[in-house]
């Protein structure tokens, strides 16, 4: 049984920085690096992918990731865990392990976990959903998505079968770094006391640079220096399930307990009930200690015997949303922009029953305060945003072009008129036996 582990977050989400990857490979003295970088929605975009391309529907920065880390990863025996499988895990195997041939990397082996995709085995099925009255199959939009969330299991499986990159679709959060502890520390997985513990580490890890400063600071109030190179989280983790939360020296950012405090809350319904496929955590206890410098001590945490049922995350296709800004500067910019607002209302809505949705912004003014008369003086440039969604795609973009008509038949000085035109997911909840999910290891070696 290893003695203390040493587990660092490699991103929080899909977009996140590579370069704090890079650092924790180099410089962590790492037995494992986790990249979290799958929400709800990049699912169904993912799934989306797939079937546009049946060798895509992994992260689209897969790629860029692996050639950056896998280098000093390998070179320093760092075990990799991702759900950058997304909609694909198989594909992201494959690609991986070509990545690792291109890089002269040889005998690494890769396993995809796979089992979290319900989409077929749901759509035609009832399933009462978990969040909002109804069922998948009598929403307006089509099922484009339907992903468990899968507990440490399958990756613990992977990891004791000789895996040095571990790559899953949807799996919890937290789940990604328990994988690790369990199996380093063998731990049996009705040892609730302990897999309560290693949520709450993984609970601190999953969003990265969270916990290292980055969405703590807000100046003056909470100051945070070497943002512009924010180091990412590592997590020291003793086999009785507490941890050191630190950072590699010398990189910005910082982790303190209030750090720390901000992020166990984090997504925190009920501290007493923090549920997830593995364990019903208990965060009420938590305790943090700051030790050193960023260095904060993680303990306390309990848990009790996991829910007899998984939560799936259902994506509908709710059409697409057409985007259009334009942008006013100068004396009068607040002026212009109000009647440029009034004028792309009335020929937006003109548009009728095929437009499901309308908001109309003045970005710096009333976008998200709750209006300019919070405001001592007129601003010097104002943003006109409209956006507005339509089942039908043609229709959507008609909203853009509205605005760039602007140009000439609004107020004058309008410029930099942009226009877009995307998906639109909903996400929806259900619950489903454990029984209905079946997961796989699928081998690639390079």
């Amino acid at each position: 049984m290893k003695g203390t582990l040493r587990i660092g977050a490699g991103a929080g989400f899909s977009g996140d920085r590579i370069e704090p990857a890079v650092v924790l490979a180099e410089r962590g003295e790492l037995d494992y690096l986790v990249f979290e970088c799958l929400a709800e929605r990049t699912v169904a975009l993912a799934v989306r992918a797939r079937a546009r391309n049946p060798q895509a529907g992994f992260d689209p920065l897969l790629e860029e990731r692996m050639l950056a880390v896998l280098p000093a990863a390998v070179r320093n025996k760092v075990r990799i865990v991702s759900n950058m499988g997304a909609a694909h895990p198989v594909a992201a195997a494959r690609h991986t392990v070509a990545i690792l041939r291109q890089l002269g990397l040889r005998g690494i082996k890769v396993a995809a976990v796979t089992g979290d995709d319900l989409l077929d085995s749901l759509r035609a099925g009832a399933l009462p959903l978990a969040d909002v009255p109804g069922q998948p199959r009598s929403c307006r939009g089509a099922l484009v998505s339907a992903n468990a969330y899968l507990g440490c299991a399958p990756l613990v499986t992977a990891l004791g079968q000789g895996a040095d990159i571990v790559l899953t679709g949807r799996v919890a959060d937290p789940s990604l770094f328990l994988a690790p502890m369990v199996y380093a520390f063998g731990w049996p997985l009705d040892d609730w006391l302990r897999l309560g513990q290693g949520t709450v580490i993984g609970h601190l890890l999953e969003c990265a640079g969270q916990v290292t400063g980055g969405y703590f600071a807000d100046p003056p109030f909470k100051l945070v220096s070497g943002l512009a190179d924010l180091g990412f989280p590592l997590a020291e983790v003793g086999a009785d399930g507490t941890a050191v939360i630190t950072k590699v020296a010398g990189t910005g950012g910082q982790v303190s307990v209030p750090t720390c405090t901000e992020q166990l809350l984090y997504e925190l319904h009920d501290p007493s009930r923090y549920l997830t496929p593995d364990v019903v955590a208990d965060f009420s206890g938590v305790q943090l200690e700051q030790l050193a410098t960023d260095r904060v001590r993680v303990s306390g945490g309990m848990g009790s015997a996991r829910p007899d049922t998984l939560k799936v995350s259902l994506g509908h296709d709710e059409g697409f949303s057409g985007e259009g800004q334009i942008s006013y500067a100068g004396p009068g910019a607040l002026e212009r922009g109000l009647l440029a607002r009034a004028i792309l209302e009335e020929r937006v809505r003109r548009l009728g029953n095929a437009l499901l949705d309308l908001r109309c912004d003045l970005i710096g003014v009333d976008s998200v305060s709750a209006g300019y008369g919070s405001h001592q003086a007129a601003p010097a440039e104002v943003r006109v945003r409209v956006v507005g969604r339509s089942m039908d795609e043609l229709m959507a973009a008609r909203i853009g072009r509205e605005v760039e008509a602007m140009y000439t038949n609004g107020p004058a000085g309008g410029g930099g008129a942009t226009s877009a035109v995307r998906p639109v997911i909903v996400i929806e909840s259900a619950l489903v036996p454990r029984s209905a999910v079946h997961t796989a290891i699928h081998w690639e070696e390079s």
